[in-house]
Parts: C-alpha cells; sequence; structure tokens
C-alpha cells in the first residue's frame, strides 16, 4: 500500500522547498555562532589537557633539564576530543552556506534559461509580425505601446512623483522601468556614445550605467541586464511625442533590449 502524504506535511515540505536558500543560509549563521560559543568552552578543557599531557611527558625528566613542549601532533592528539564538536559544527555552517549557494546557483541558471527561451521566442515573432505587417502599421503599433507606457506612469501615482529634475526640459518615460524623467536627445545620445565606447575595453555595461549617465534611479534588475561587447552596442529608440494632459512625452525604448548574463557572453 503506498504512503499518501498528508495536505498539510506537503505544503510545509513545499515551502520549506522554496524558502530553502534563506533557511540554509540562517542555519550556517546559527552553526558559526555554535561554533564560536563550543570553541570558547572548549578552549580552557583542551589547555588543561596540554597542561596535562606535558606533565606525563616530563616525568622521566630531571630537576637540571630543561621542561619538554609537546610537539604539535602531541598537542592535537591531546586536544582533539573537546574540539570534535567545533570541527562537527563548523563543517555542517559551511555545508550549509554552500547549500544555499547551489540552490541560488540553479535557480538562477533555470531562470537565465527560461528567459533566454522567452527572448528568442519573442524575437522571432517580431522578425515574423515586421514581415506581414506594413512599415507604417508597424510604426503605429511601436506607437500604442508607448503611449500604453506613458498612460501606466500617470495612472500610478507614487511613479509619478518619482521627477528627475535635471539633464533636460523635456520629459520621457524609460519603457524598461516605466520611470519618468527629464532629459533630452543630445543627453540620450552622449550617453550610448561614451557607454559603447567604454564597452570596446570593458567588454560590457549594465543598464544600471546608463542609468547613472542619465540620472535614473536603478530598479532591482538594472544590475543583472545589459550589453556586452560581442552583441549589438547601445541603440536608444525613441517614440514619437505623445501628449496627454496637457504634457508631452516621449518613451525611451532600445533596438536591441539589455540580456540576463551580459557579463558572460563575450
Amino acid at each position: 500500500m503506498k504512503f499518501k502524504v498528508p495536505v498539510g506535511i506537503k505544503k510545509i515540505l513545499v515551502k520549506a522547498e522554496k524558502n530553502s536558500p534563506a533557511i540554509l543560509t540562517g542555519l550556517g549563521i546559527a552553526g558559526d555562532i555554535t561554533t564560536t560559543v563550543l570553541a570558547v568552552k572548549a578552549t580552557p578543557k583542551a589547555l588543561k589537557l596540554i597542561e596535562e599531557a606535558e606533565k606525563e611527558k616530563n616525568k622521566a625528566r630531571k630537576a637540571d633539564e630543561p621542561n619538554i613542549k609537546l610537539t604539535t601532533p602531541e598537542v592535537i592528539k591531546a586536544v582533539w576530543k573537546p574540539f570534535l564538536p567545533v570541527v562537527a559544527m563548523g563543517g555542517a555552517s559551511i555545508a550549509c552556506v554552500i547549500g544555499a549557494n547551489s540552490v541560488h546557483t540553479r535557480r538562477h541558471a533555470a531562470l537565465y534559461s527560461a528567459y533566454k527561451l522567452s527572448e528568442t521566442a519573442l524575437s522571432e515573432y517580431k522578425d515574423k509580425v515586421e514581415e506581414v505587417v506594413s512599415e507604417k502599421k508597424m510604426k503605429d503599433i511601436k506607437q500604442k505601446v508607448a503611449e500604453g507606457h506613458v498612460k501606466q506612469v500617470i495612472d500610478d501615482e507614487k511613479k509619478a512623483q518619482i521627477i528627475i529634475a535635471d539633464g533636460g526640459d523635456t520629459w520621457f518615460v524609460d519603457a524598461m522601468s516605466n520611470q519618468p524623467f527629464k532629459s533630452s536627445k543630445n543627453a540620450m545620445d552622449a550617453a550610448a556614445n561614451k557607454l559603447n565606447k567604454a564597452m570596446r575595453s570593458e567588454m560590457y555595461v549594465s543598464l544600471s550605467q546608463l542609468y547613472d549617465e542619465l540620472g535614473i534611479p536603478h530598479t532591482g534588475v538594472s544590475d543583472e541586464i545589459g550589453w556586452c561587447i560581442g552583441g549589438d552596442e547601445i541603440d536608444i529608440e525613441l517614440s514619437d511625442t505623445i501628449v496627454i494632459d496637457n504634457r508631452v512625452y516621449i518613451v525611451m525604448d532600445f533596438r536591441v533590449r539589455p540580456v540576463y548574463g551580459f557579463d558572460k557572453l563575450y
């Protein structure tokens, strides 16, 4: 008869698996603290054992002869028992930290693979659409997408308060993060040229570096995506002007968007 895992236990196991990196990291930290405590407690016992071993070794020593010190192997032999829990706990702590890192690495690899598959599918779809749809229709589609970005920014009061007040007179919206900012086409061209030049020596640049040039706050993923020397350079694509509530907006996008793993692709 096949044993059926209760639903409650199954939920706990699923949650534990989902949060395993945090759990392992916590265990590793707790293990490090415990290792330190055990080491402090074991030290007096070890010193006493070394003292007793030295007395035993010097029993046959004559009174006028110098005291004979223990060799390193003899010290280890004398103190290994008190420090055995310390070594075991330290090893377990290291294993937990390595395990947490391993889980993060596997998940990152899986996420990157899924991203690349989605990116490839989107690129193929875009190419086929451009073959079927006229150039004017494609431009209209892109403009509609840009208008959607602007409307989302305006509708989101919290994001609408993120105002960068330097760099130019025109309002732009970053298509990657939907952040509004003030800049100019000349400032964007200068930033792109500067980073494309830097890419030739540094091999890659992140989206965060472009954000720094334009005064846009970093996002949770802007450090993780970018461009590399073996791919396309930064080529900023601007929408036509969009007028909403008597304010003119232009959406900033890229002809080739930044990708994950950009620092490993060259």
